[in-house]
């Protein structure tokens, strides 16, 4: 399960960044190295990544973020995720015959978070102006890029549907999908982060504001577009391993990160990540929590406040879970991608753990006319269910599957981590959380260790997927204990890329990316 491959793994006492694509990470570095703090090479790594691999996110997504500054105890958390347009009605699609929320086109589109969440951060925390972040990003979409192999595969995929759309012909040379190492450029959006750059009345209420309207069918209006999307909140936090883990709360699922470890830590189980007993342990910590999540996630200004990490349910939960046999947890009340993680810690010991999405792949298919953004499809985390707190109505962010994290030791930055993945983040997250902190792995050691991920957290079942690395004993051992287990490939790539930057009480960045993912980089000063 263990094995020695080259793990992209940088260190050094100066900034540090990991992100997806290594441009991503070239443009952070940059940034900082030119007068820069982490928040500023954070936003310039998200708006290179989706400008270079617009399958994992862009600015037509939503963002959430996490700042820790040098000497204080808790890191400030930024949701700036988008709400559901003014057109919003389940009613309407109902009576269409839907019973769910479809998986694609207008109405799941939600009002993009992005740019106003780049905004709040520069704001408050950045030290060059958004011009200067977003120049690396300008520049290779008016000069090119070569494209990637999951950029290759991705607008082959969706090839008939992208090309309907008027921001499609840049990403399509000559009217076909790009070969890898083919050179593409991004005029259109080239434009709209010129205009982001500007303020965000120029991005949200000119060209791209006219655009999304129109797109949606004025299920978004200009009015909904008026209303910014970002939003500092408290975050949630848990104390494991000697540390305090933080992440995002609701409407974000980062709480299923800090549960599964909590209920995993109480059960005191091996250390060793080569063990049944470890593994058994750690996939049922996630399933006795994770099947009620489509019930009790939504926008928090819709419902009742949930204790989401509330110690009487995780001791109910850990006291349910038997160390030999895998549990059969309830169905939730009926209920009704593509990501990009990218982390950064600058000279000063700030660190910033940023993520940021178009939700599946290219999100909706729709892209705000000819501006070169392509609308996310986060309003698919919505249901139909009638009364529902998150039933698809008018002002609501949906049910987001986001999750980044930071970890502390008192008021030291000790570890930013985080994944794309959709709803397996908390799943990923919570095994390195358990690797580093329970076994003790080193970052690049723990990248390596197979990894497991349950696709259908609604059923009642244990139905978990493993890498093919994973020792034919651990399976069946996993089988004698009541886990279906079905194989898939050696080094998943959609089960990463992981990003983590270690930092060490002497100050040493440990920045480890993911080797799921050929694109991914790690670099520290």
């Amino acid at each position: 399960m263990i094995h020695p491959v080259p793990v992209r793994t940088a260190r050094g006492f100066g900034a540090a960044a990991v992100a997806p694509h290594e441009l991503s990470t070239l443009a952070a570095i940059e940034v900082m190295e030119g007068g820069g703090n982490a928040v500023d090479g954070a936003i310039a790594a998200n708006a290179v990544q989706g400008t270079v691999a617009p399958e994992t996110c862009g600015i037509g997504g939503d963002l959430f973020a996490l700042v820790h500054r040098s000497g204080t105890a808790s890191p400030a958390c930024l949701n700036s995720s988008g709400r559901a347009g003014s057109g919003a009605s389940a009613s309407a699609l109902r009576d269409a015959g839907h019973t769910t929320m479809p998986i694609g086109g207008a109405p799941t589109v939600t009002v993009p978070g992005c740019v106003d969440g780049w905004h709040a951060l520069s704001e408050r925390y950045g030290l060059l102006p958004l011009s200067e972040v977003l120049r690396p990003a300008i520049r290779l979409a008016e000069d090119g890029f070569p494209a990637s192999q999951e950029l290759s595969r991705a607008w082959t995929a969706n090839a008939a549907q992208l090309l309907t759309q008027a921001s499609a012909p840049p990403m399509f040379p000559d009217g076909r999908p790009p070969a890898v190492g083919q050179r593409i450029s991004r005029p259109f959006l080239a434009g709209s982060l010129r205009a982001a750059a500007a303020g965000r009345d120029a991005f949200y209420l000119d060209r791209v504001g006219t655009a999304i309207p129109e797109a949606t069918g004025n299920l978004i209006t200009r009015e909904d577009l008026a209303r910014c999307q970002a939003r500092w909140v408290e975050p949630l936090s848990a104390a494991l391993f000697g540390r305090t883990a933080w992440t995002t709360p609701p409407n974000s699922q980062g709480y299923l990160t800090l549960a599964t470890l909590s209920i995993f830590e109480q059960l005191d189980t091996t250390g060793d990540p080569e063990h049944p007993d470890y593994w058994h342990a750690l996939i049922e910590a996630y399933r006795s929590m994770a099947w009620e999540r489509d019930h009790l996630l939504y926008d928090p200004d819709t419902g009742p406040d949930l204790a989401m990490l509330d110690p009487e349910k995780l001791a109910e939960r850990r006291n349910r879970i038997d160390p030999a046999a895998a549990g059969s947890w309830r169905r939730p009340v009926p209920a009704a991608g593509g990501t990009a993680y990218m982390c950064a810690v600058d000279g000063d010991g700030m660190g910033v753990s940023l993520i940021q999405s178009n939700f599946h792949g290219i999100g909706s298919g729709l892209s705000a006319g000819r501006t070169g953004v392509w609308l996310h499809n986060r309003g698919a985390g919505f249901n139909l269910v009638p009364g529902h707190p998150n039933e698809w109505r008018p002002g609501r962010r949906p049910l987001h599957t986001l999750s980044p994290t930071i970890w502390t030791e008192g008021d030291r930055l000790a570890l930013v981590l985080g994944t794309r993945g959709g709803h397996q983040q908390p799943q990923l997250l919570a095994q390195m959380g358990a690797h580093l902190h329970h076994a003790g792995l080193e970052p690049g050691i723990a990248q390596t260790v197979a990894r497991w991920t349950i696709q259908d957290i609604n059923t009642t079942a244990s139905m978990v997927s493993v890498e093919s690395r994973t020792d034919s004993l651990m399976i069946d051992a996993l089988r004698t204990r009541g886990h279906g287990i079905s194989v898939d490939g050696p080094w998943e790539a959609d089960w990463g890329p992981i990003s983590a930057i270690a930092v060490s009480p002497g100050g040493l960045r440990e920045a480890v990316a993911d080797p799921r993912v050929e694109t991914a980089l790690a670099l520290s000063g």
